[in-house]
Formats: C-alpha cells, structure tokens, sequence
C-alpha cells in the first residue's frame, strides 16, 4: 500500500487564516504580527498581559534514542496536542523550529508526519519568520565587534590568543570546523586560529530560549564571555559594546511564532537549540505564554531522553521555575528490534525475541525520567508492519517497569488515532501526583554535576576529564560560576559517547574532551567523546533531492 508523502498531505491542508487560530487562544488580531495568512508572531504587551493567569498543565514528549528505524517524537508531539483538543481540551503544542543544517543533511524536515504535522510546511522547514537569520547576524555583528576592537588599538587588552567567540552559519559546514582568519596583509586585521559553529550551538540562540523580556535578553547578552586578557581576566560582550545592537537585531526573533496544526490547533514554535549540543528546548517565553493561554501544553525535547530530557529538566525548568505534569516517551516497535540487533533491511518482519531485547534502552529512559519525580507514559507510535505480539511485547515489558504503554496511530488517522493517549495524559495531568525535581543541586561542585549525569542517566562508571578541564571547571567556580547546570554535548545515538553502542550499555566511561562556559545563557558545555558543535553533511545530502517542479511547487521536503 502506497502512502502520501508529509509534503503531499501538508500541501492539501485546509488551513484557517492566523487570526482564527490566535482567537482559540484568546489573542487578539491587533496582537498578531502576521507574516503572510498563516503564521505570526504573538505581541510582547500580549504576553505581559496574561502574566497573572494561572499555569495550564505541562506534558513533556521525549523519546529513545533515535535510530535509522524511526520515533516520530515530534510527530508525536502533535498528535497528542490535536488529541487533547478532540477530547475537549484547550491545549496548545511548543516545538523548535528547524534548522537549515540538518534540513539540507539528512532530516529533510521537522514539522511532524503524516496526519499529525504542524502547517506551513514548507516555511517552517526553510526561513520561516527569519528567527535564524536574525541569530546569525546578532552572533556575527559580536564577532566582528571584537576583531574590530582589536584592529583599532585593542584599548581592552584583549588577548588575541584567548578570543573564545566563534562565528556561526546555520549550515553543515564541516570545513569551516577549524579556520584561520585575516590573513591578506595589514589592512585584514591579525591571523588568528578560530572557527565556526552552526547556529543552533550558538549561546545567543540559548539566550533567546531562556530570555524572559527584551530587557533579559539584553543583560544576558552583555554578560557573555568573548575573550580574556592576558591576566585571565574576562572580556564581555558589553565591554565592546555590542548588546545594544544585539538586541535590536533580535527584536522581532524574540517574539514567539504561532501557527497551526493540520486540524487547526494552535501550535507556538520558536526557538531551535540542538539537544546533541545545546540545551535541546523550545523558547521559555513560547512555552510560558502558552501556559497562560491554554489548559494544556505539550512541549517536546530534542533527541532521546538522555539529552533533550534531562535538559528541560535540569536546565529550562531550573531556570523558568517549571514542572512537567506528565512525560510521554515514544518508542517504535522498529526501533525496539534495531536495539535488539535487527538490521534495518529485516525491519519488518515479525521478531518478537528483538523486541524484547531491544527494550532494555527503553527501559533506562523510563528509570532515568522517574528519577526526576515525573509520571511516565510511553506511546508507541504505531507503523504498519508492527504486529499485534510485537506491540504486546512493549506493553508488558513497560508495565514490568512500573509504566504504561499505549498503541497511538496519529500519523495515519490525526487525533483520531491517539485519542486513548490524549485521556491518559490529561488523567495524569489533572491528578498532580507529579513530584518534579531537578537531578542535581545547584551548589553542587561542576565536575561532580558532570559526573552525576554520566552515571545517573548514561548509567556510565565514570566521567574523564584531564587535569586541564578540571583545572578551569575550579577557575570558573572560583569565579561566581560554580552554581551553574551543566549541558552535556554528546552523541544522540547512544547511552554513551559511542554512537554506534545500542541499547543500555553499561560498563562504559564519558570522556569531557573540552568545556565551554557560557555566562549569559547561564550553563556550562561539557563536549564528549567526538561530538561536532558544527555538524557535516553525508555522504548524500537530503539537499540533492530538494527542488521545485514544474509547478512552482517544492519537492523533497519530507
């Protein structure tokens, strides 16, 4: 049986103009900014109006550890959002924005699939509200502001050696990794050895996630450190006098988006932090705002639970006094026998044994989210060739651990198919038997949070770090620092920094290969193992099939 592409089904959506969507919500047109009639941006006096309402309930989607066979987190994401408002609920869904990078590598997309997508398609996979851009040039102008200074006499004494700001392009670029630049003469300014981020790693984007106002987001982007002296002592970014101007380019970007689901639901995306490299979230002033505007939220966290998860938890919660009500883990029968040791090719024939195999990484993500006091639900996201004892195999295996599994077929019939969840979720969430705490606290020594996560959540025997990075984790701590979160880059693929090490492997050690401290978005990066803050493309980019036909339409975006 022949299915329609995500393409194919998001062009034929019955859309309703903006301001219909923004009404279910109780905005007002004249507090939409529109961009065209599909897509907004919800007004700053809007959201400080509604600052005394009391919270809706917040659901968390978070998911295994992604693999070839497929999860469908945000798809997932919002299915369980139009489920909720099929049954009744005023419910709105939060999700990231998607970057070009992983759009032209191997994603081809990130709205959702199937019946359960959020529209614009097309728009949101590529330039959308121009958010990106807008991090892009803010992050840059701060990079040339700091050559420059150093070009005009360097009154700041600014150790050319110790310039710690990159410059960032939301592109896979793995050339531009390590670069030298100014060389040319005189007139270019001073060579010196740097390099280049994607967008998504950049603190400003972390900033924009974690500001409250434009006026937050000024002060944390004053307080970021770009260089030191030679004396070590730090060099900000309001020293060189850039947050002014950082802020007017990011005027509009910090304004959340709103737009809807092919049911037309409202959905808020905006934001795009990569979990594998940043702290993985949707915006806090999108997700604060809709808590005022809605009964229900559903959010979700990049990549498995290991990363996205304990991020929201340890780091967007901390630092927005949230707490998830209920936490959704999707999981596919697919992926459980891919974790069992069933090559992709074999996928769809029926193995239960593989199943079962496969479940001990669902299992550590089950734990793992349990540690932080929240209830759990695990939906299956269902694909045709799963077989009534594989889904079986999963439910038993989750309700060995204390949970529940529910079948959800969202991608094939919308809210229609994970009606069952939608209850479930809103049953848990309306029962506040959730007892949310984060993993750590925060006068916790640095190291000591690194260690807590690698054996706590990557179940890892220890975390390895040489007397270098140790040295400057003590310096920052020194230094005010100390009570800082800690977001780990690591490989999303596996438990470890071993991308290729499947299930729940223990017995394994997390290597801190560099640290970096990022003061105005207010968390320290711990890089492992090999993991890249600027992602190359495959062998075969997704950019090779992406064009528009003979009617003007786009194909590829899948």
């Amino acid at each position: 049986m022949s299915y329609k592409s995500d393409i194919e089904i998001a062009r034929e959506a019955q859309k309703r103009p903006i301001q219909e969507i923004g009404e279910k919500l109780g905005i007002g047109s004249d507090h939409l900014l529109p961009y065209g009639h599909d897509k907004a941006k919800v007004s700053q006096e809007f959201i400080n109006s509604v600052q005394d309402r009391e919270n809706g309930k917040l659901i968390l989607v978070t998911a295994i550890n992604p693999t070839p066979a497929g999860e469908g987190k945000t798809t997932t994401t919002v299915g369980l959002g139009d489920g909720l408002n099929r049954i009744g609920k005023k419910a709105a869904i939060c999700i990231r924005e998607a970057s070009l990078g992983p759009c032209f590598g191997m994603k081809g997309g990130a709205a959702g699939g199937g019946y359960a997508q959020v529209v614009p398609m097309e728009d949101m996979n590529l330039h959308f509200t121009g958010d990106f851009h807008a991090i892009t040039s803010a992050h840059n102008l701060l990079s040339a502001m700091i050559d420059n200074h150093i070009y005009w006499g360097n009154d700041l004494k600014i150790d050319e050696r110790r310039v710690t700001w990159r410059r960032v392009l939301d592109m896979n670029d793995r050339v531009l990794r390590d670069v030298v630049t100014s060389l040319g003469g005189v007139a270019n300014g001073f060579p010196r050895q740097t390099g280049f981020d994607i967008t998504v790693a950049s603190e400003v984007m972390a900033i924009l996630c974690l500001a409250t106002s434009l006026e937050d987001l000024q002060e944390r982007l004053g307080n970021i450190i770009v260089a030191y002296r030679r004396d070590r002592s730090p060099i900000y970014c309001r020293d060189v006098k850039a947050d002014g101007a950082m802020t007017v380019l990011l005027k509009d970007a910090m304004q959340p988006n709103l737009v809807q689901t092919l049911e037309n639901n409202p959905a808020f995306v905006h934001g795009g932090p990569f979990a594998n490299i940043a702290h993985g979230c949707n915006s806090v002033i999108a997700t604060t705002t809709a808590l005022k505007v809605a009964d229900y939220v559903v959010t979700e966290a990049g990549f498995g639970a290991d990363l996205g998860a304990e991020k929201f938890m340890n780091i967007k919660c901390r630092k927005a006094g949230l707490a998830p009500d209920c936490v959704v883990l999707v999981a596919t029968v697919r992926a459980m026998k891919m974790n069992g040791g069933v090559a992709k090719a074999d996928l769809g024939a029926e193995n239960v044994a593989a199943v079962n195999n496969g479940c001990a990484n669902l299992g550590q993500h089950i734990g793992n989210l349990k540690s932080f006091g929240v209830p759990v639900v695990v939906a299956i996201n269902h694909f045709v060739t799963d077989t009534e004892a594989e889904v079986q195999a999963v439910k038993d295996y989750v309700a060995s651990q204390g949970s529940e599994a529910v079948l959800c077929r969202h991608w094939e019939l919308g809210s229609e198919g994970v009606e069952e969840l939608a209850s479930r979720v809103a049953e848990i969430a309306d029962s506040g038997i959730s007892q949310f705490s984060p993993l750590y606290p925060d006068d916790l020594p640095l190291f000591d949070k690194i260690s807590t996560i690698a054996k706590r959540i990557y179940r890892a025997d220890e975390a390895i770090a040489d007397q270098k990075i140790r040295d400057q984790l003590h310096q920052w701590e020194e230094a005010g620092f100390g009570n800082l979160p800690i977001c780990m880059a690591k490989t999303q693929y596996s438990f470890s920094t071993d991308p290729n090490l499947r299930g729940a492997p223990k017995g394994h050690s997390v290597p801190i290969r560099e640290v970096r401290l990022s003061a105005g978005a207010g968390f320290i990066v711990a890089i492992c193992g090999e993991i890249m803050t600027m992602p190359g493309l495959p062998r075969t980019p997704s950019a090779e099939a992406i064009m528009l036909n003979d009617l003007g339409y786009i194909e590829g975006l899948f």
